[in-house]
């Protein structure tokens, strides 16, 4: 645990003009990274704030890359704050310290607000995530403005209609007319609360309806995916000719946490073995080269040894990069073949893997929402989490629609990518479907411009 008292606030201070102090609440790696989009966004506007910072869950080393100062007391708990996916998870941070540990950040924001209050400048508080942070920052006393990035009206229902569910809790789970719960939504009806980010339109639409300042400016989740390459490549005059003559690409995203990343990988290689056995040179829907190439886009903090070792032990072997048909950006990526098969690890060119799949094989949270946003469709198989177990592998469908296709087993994939090859107008509703639930890019920079303009 770390703590940074109130009294060295003005030692790490941001040069700034203005006399707005902003502290942000985040409970996660994901949305501390979103966070820090909108704050970096925040940072480039005229008489910008100077800004703290409290993610209740983990360390928020996001925060620190941009060189933000972190207020309180901060901690990893077992759970990686997936409580709400299984109780058990919830008893393991319970006897890690959580409780003391929420005490200890609640008593840090009070002091905070007081702290900048007494010195004379105005706190606002930026709460980022879901009704924790959003509870913090009404507690806190201040004025502040809402980043819905956990609820979406989509787990509920549709443009057409509420989703039809078969058992007698899901039902229930639109009881009070929203995804959010009336006590949320009373939150975000305060009149401290400035300004409400949901993260798509249907969802704003929504809360509109109770009188609450919602805005419909995208999800920063779509920000910074830009490839490395031009993108207008895949619009050139000989278009039909280069998706003939090359591979069909897949990407594969097992998801950032250890050591679920590794069992989620372990399954993911299964579907791949299933696929290359399924599709000969003339099954290739479109394709023409006889290859396939798996573009694994791999978080920095796991190891990519451990990745490749699984790979070895089904077959794979070591190949130099320029051997296969398909390069990316990263000197340090690790390519090995099998069959007509090649597979590339890479921890750091994610976007590229995204822009260059043609499909996903998934096991993710935030990757799976950024691929299917660039109008992708994905795969996904269900876990054993902590995070990407049925239960959320269930949701993300209602999430994201028909741009996923959540399958029982790794060996089913192969089946679903020959279905989804063979019908073109499918794919080109998932590619409206995606764009329309996930929105443009941008978000951050208009969510940004809002609060200078609301507060």
């Amino acid at each position: 645990m770390s703590e940074i008292s109130p009294l060295t606030f003005t030692k790490k201070s941001q040069a700034t003009t203005s006399n707005l102090r902003l502290l942000v609440l985040s409970n996660g790696h994901g949305e501390d990274v979103i966070a820090v989009r909108i704050l970096r966004e925040l940072q480039q506007q005229d008489s910008s704030p100077e800004i703290f910072a409290l993610p209740l869950v983990g360390e928020g080393h996001a925060y620190q890359k941009l060189d933000i100062p972190v207020i309180g007391s901060v901690r990893s708990m077992p759970s990686g704050g997936f409580i709400y996916q299984d109780a058990r998870q919830l008893s393991k941070d319970v006897r890690s310290g959580l409780l003391k540990l929420t005490l200890n950040q609640f008593k840090a924001i009070r002091r905070w607000v007081k702290t900048q209050k007494k010195s004379g400048y105005s706190p606002k508080i930026l709460a980022v995530g879901d009704i924790v942070p959003l509870l913090f920052a009404w507690l806190s006393g201040s004025k502040y403005a809402f980043v819905g990035t956990a609820k979406s009206e989509y787990y509920l229902r549709d443009e057409t209609g509420w989703l039809k569910r078969d058992t007698q809790a899901a039902r229930w789970e639109g009881w009070s007319g929203s995804v959010y719960l009336p006590w949320e939504r009373w939150l975000m009806s305060r009149q401290r609360c400035q300004a409400v980010f949901p993260r798509d339109s249907l969802t704003t639409e929504i809360l509109k309806q109770w009188k609450i300042p919602a805005f419909d400016l995208g999800n920063p989740m779509m920000d910074g995916l830009e490839p490395s390459f031009p993108q207008k490549r895949f619009y050139a005059s000989d278009t039909r000719k280069q998706e003939i003559e090359r591979p069909l690409a897949i990407a594969l995203l097992p998801g950032s946490r250890i050591p679920e990343a590794y069992k989620n990988w372990e399954k993911i290689t299964v579907a791949v073995s299933a696929l290359i056995a399924t599709f000969r040179e003339q099954d290739f829907i479109g394709h023409t080269s006889g290859n396939i190439v798996f573009l694994a886009g791999i978080a920095p903090g796991l190891d990519c040894n451990i990745l490749a070792k699984t790979l070895k032990n089904q077959g794979w072997n070591i190949v130099p990069n320029e051997d296969s048909p398909i390069n990316i950006p990263d000197n340090r990526a690790l390519t090995l073949k099998h069959k007509n098969a090649f597979l590339i690890l890479s921890q750091t060119a994610y976007n590229d893997c995204l822009h260059l799949g043609d499909i996903a094989i998934a096991m993710a949270g935030t990757a799976t929402e950024q691929f299917v946003g660039l109008g992708k469709p994905a795969i996904i198989i269900p876990g054993e989490g902590p995070q990407f177990t049925p239960l959320f592998a269930e949701a993300q469908t209602r999430l994201l629609g028909s741009s996923v296709i959540l399958v029982k087993q790794p060996s089913d994939v192969a089946s679903q990518i020959t279905n989804l090859f063979n019908n073109p107008d499918r794919l080109h509703m998932i590619a409206n479907n995606g764009k329309r639930r996930m929105g443009k890019p941008g978000a951050a920079e208009r969510i940004a411009e809002s609060l200078m303009k609301n507060w």
